[in-house]
């Protein structure tokens, strides 16, 4: 089980670790001006130059980039965040960790925000939007932007899943205030672990590096504190630096592989009756990491899945809202109530199971088949690698239009 990154490991990036440690360089500061240039810095100017964002803060997580971002962007106790139900855990643990309230909204059939009803959930304590482009599709970022711009809100991107990605010519992560990327195993780009965290602001970005590292300036260019910030450690070691650095100088030929790779499997699939593709918001700028199939109904799919091996996406993990216990308060006695709220800023907000109806229905048709990331708790270990033949293209091709046909074909 992995991401794309994870297949496409190899020798430069083994060059770039064994130079770190031929100087014994495991820290990205240089006390020693002989040492050469820091792994974590050349990965930061390098990821800036790529995507154009004006600033890039390389983090141990990508938890720790979503945290460091709210915190860097003032979003606090009290403040509500709109966030997708339909998302990796961590983006609604970050929210809860700044003491801010997570504000559940819709997805649509993208497996993205819906901005009609991000715009329903706005009040006077909404500061932020964190949009997450899932499973490496962009959410509808001109939509959003307008939306936050209109109401003065933060927009905040969670592109863990899309590292790469773009939407209408402009790179994931730069469209928004922040842009939140993680490089673990199953990941366009990997390290192991780590994230990169992208900011559009300089003093934005000055409160971030203090926040990720014990409130110094950037680069520890001087004594005085940025905004006497009380900060963490969050910093990326130089090895994993040194392993991302490699893999964003393959990330051309990582995504060129996985375009080429779904278009290959979709094509062999076919059309199917009952069965459409999850609509992308900008087909040229998604990942390709995985090709989603939509059916007709919920005992459709998970006839289908149960045939293939494999799970619908309302069963995928804690992606799911419904699977999160943190936050449904499950294990509290006084389950439904906000969970972790806090007397000084309380809060009428609730989470339920089914509180999202349509998000409910929409992951409950859907079915993930991978192109590169090969993760049953997403929800698509079964599909295809980067590397898979074309026979192993068109076997796995036949077994899902079998499987579509024998449950179509039943009574």
């Amino acid at each position: 089980m992995s991401g794309p990154g994870y297949s496409f490991l190899g020798d430069e990036e083994k060059a770039l670790v064994n130079q770190a440690l031929d100087g014994w360089q495991l820290n990205r500061y240089r006390f020693d001006e002989s040492a050469g240039p820091s792994m974590v810095h050349t990965l930061e100017r390098e990821f800036e130059q790529r995507t154009g964002a004006r600033h890039c803060l390389a983090v141990n997580s990508c938890t720790s980039a979503l945290v460091t971002a709210l915190a860097a962007l003032g979003v606090g106790p009290g403040d509500e965040v709109i966030v997708p139900g339909y998302t990796f855990i961590a983006s609604i643990a970050a929210i809860v960790h700044r003491g801010a309230v997570p504000v559940l909204a819709e997805i649509d059939e993208s497996l993205t925000l819906d901005p009609l009803d991000v715009a329903r959930q706005i009040t006077p304590a909404t500061k932020a939007v964190l949009a997450v482009h899932m499973l490496g599709a962009p959410a509808a970022m001109d939509e959003l932007r307008r939306i936050t711009d209109e109401h003065g809100l933060l927009l905040i991107e969670d592109a863990a899943q899309a590292c790469g990605g773009r939407y209408r010519g402009r790179a994931l992560g730069t469209i928004g205030d922040a842009g939140a990327f993680s490089l673990n195993l199953f990941k366009i780009i990997t390290s192991g672990d780590g994230g990169l965290l992208t900011l559009a602001d300089d003093e934005v970005y000055e409160r971030a590096f203090a926040f990720h590292d014990h409130g110094f300036k950037p680069l520890r260019h001087g004594a005085a504190d940025a905004d006497s910030l009380f900060g963490m450690n969050l910093r990326m070691h130089e090895l994993s630096g040194a392993v991302a650095l490699g893999q964003l100088r393959k990330i051309d030929d990582i995504l060129g592989t996985l375009r080429k790779q779904k278009t290959a499997f979709a094509d062999a699939i076919g059309d199917l009756p009952g069965v459409t593709r999850r609509p992308v918001t900008d087909p040229d700028g998604e990942c390709s990491s995985f090709l989603v199939l939509q059916f007709e109904s919920t005992d459709a799919a998970r006839a289908v899945a149960g045939l293939l091996g494999t799970s619908t996406l309302i069963d995928s993990g804690r992606h799911y809202y419904g699977n999160m216990p943190q936050l449904l308060g499950l294990r509290t006695p006084t389950a439904g109530e906000h969970p972790f709220g806090c007397p000084a800023h309380p809060t009428d907000r609730r989470y339920t199971p089914n509180m999202l109806p349509r998000t409910d229905d929409v992951l409950g048709r859907s079915i993930a088949l991978s192109v590169g990331v090969v993760d049953s708790y997403l929800g698509s270990g079964v599909g295809i690698t980067p590397f898979s033949s074309p026979d192993e293209i068109t076997t796995v091709a036949g077994a899902v239009r079998s499987a579509v046909n024998e449950v179509v074909a039943r009574p």
